[in-house]
């Protein structure tokens, strides 16, 4: 006992009486010292007392932004799957529009007192967005993983695909199709990585003796009506092939142009991101750079459970490799395109 006491103090960074009172469920301790005394029984691996273990089992939250995305539910059934073959249960929680915030849901969760939480392109990855939730978490040490890049200012282990090399794939492959106007259809401004999309076709212009054209660059929330009204944009700048950040907003873009009496590809060649679902079956079929999401849910499956089994695991970003898909919504540049 004396030793669990001195270990979690050490740990958490209070007096070993601060630590009895939390045990004994005692009042006069801060419910953030409440909380931190008892991650870090969990990540010691001490057993609770019975009172306080609740119904903690060996629950895992999970955060994702929406699931209208269908990369989303397919990255669920991935790292929830990867939970359960290694003893835990999956707590989904989905952010909507006037709902639950991440930070509620971060609440609940401790409540639950779940062992750690995996954020799937949550507001971590939005520089301009709430982050006291992670902070918290950081500082009563709760094993959390992340999936997408993340603000710099967050210190926990992620696994992200490969921006830069996402973005060569697209820009490049439209580029080799002679097209000369390449719109930009990215995330919001502050986002990690839309952020990283831009600087990585700006790299490759200016390796190619070109500049990236600011009316070709459009930024837009991740929804396909979004996406349509960002991209009349792109067309009235002259765009003739448009690389998109997600599939959703590749398929308002497809509207878009189809809405201005052009065709996809003859006129407009469109390239997605993710090669989400049924991305094979729309009409035309999308080109699109796939997210490795089985290996990606995997890893960030295995990050957290080395933290929570008590293994200090780097702060660092697994990168993973995209890989180009071509299907029939990108086609050589029109005959015609500087005219346009």
């Amino acid at each position: 006992m004396a030793k669990r006491l001195s270990d979690v103090a050490k740990k958490v960074g209070v007096s070993e009486a601060t630590v009895s009172r939390v045990l004994n469920d005692k009042p006069g301790v801060s419910q953030a010292t409440r909380d931190a005394v008892l991650t870090a029984l969990d990540v010691l691996g001490y057993e609770r007392p019975t009172k306080l273990r609740g119904e903690r089992g060996r629950l895992v939250g999970l955060v994702l932004p929406e699931l209208v995305n269908p990369i989303f539910p397919a990255l669920a059934e991935v790292i929830g799957g990867a939970l359960a073959q290694q003893g835990f249960t999956p707590v989904l929680c989905t952010r909507t529009a006037g709902g639950i915030t991440e930070a509620e849901y971060v609440d609940l969760l401790l409540d639950q007192h779940v062992s750690g939480v995996i954020f799937a392109g949550g507001l971590f990855a939005e520089r301009d967005a709430d982050h006291a939730h992670y902070h918290r978490l950081e500082k009563i040490g709760l094993p959390v993983a992340l999936v997408n890049g993340a603000i710099e200012s967050l210190h926990f282990p992620r696994v992200s695909c490969d921006e830069i090399v996402a973005m060569q794939q697209a820009l490049g492959h439209v580029l080799s199709l002679g097209h000369e106007r390449v719109g930009l259809l990215l995330g919001p401004q502050d986002h990690i990585p839309s952020e990283r999309k831009l600087a990585a076709a700006e790299q490759l212009a200016a390796r190619a003796g070109r500049t990236i054209d600011p009316a070709l660059v459009a930024h837009s929330q991740y929804a396909l009506e979004a996406g349509q009204a960002s991209t009349n944009r792109l067309l009235e700048a002259g765009a003739t092939a448009i690389v998109c950040a997600s599939d959703p907003l590749a398929l308002g873009a497809i509207r878009a142009v189809r809405r201005a009496g052009l065709e996809v590809p003859r006129d407009v060649s469109v390239v997605g991101y993710d090669d989400s679902a049924l991305m094979n079956s729309t009409d035309p079929a999308l080109t699109t750079v796939r997210q490795p999401i089985e290996p990606m849910g995997r890893a960030a499956v295995d990050l957290l459970a080395r933290q929570i089994s008590g293994v200090e695991v780097p702060a660092d970003e697994l990168l993973f490799e995209p890989e180009l898909v071509v299907r029939a919504s990108t086609a050589a540049a029109p005959a015609r395109a500087g005219a346009r």
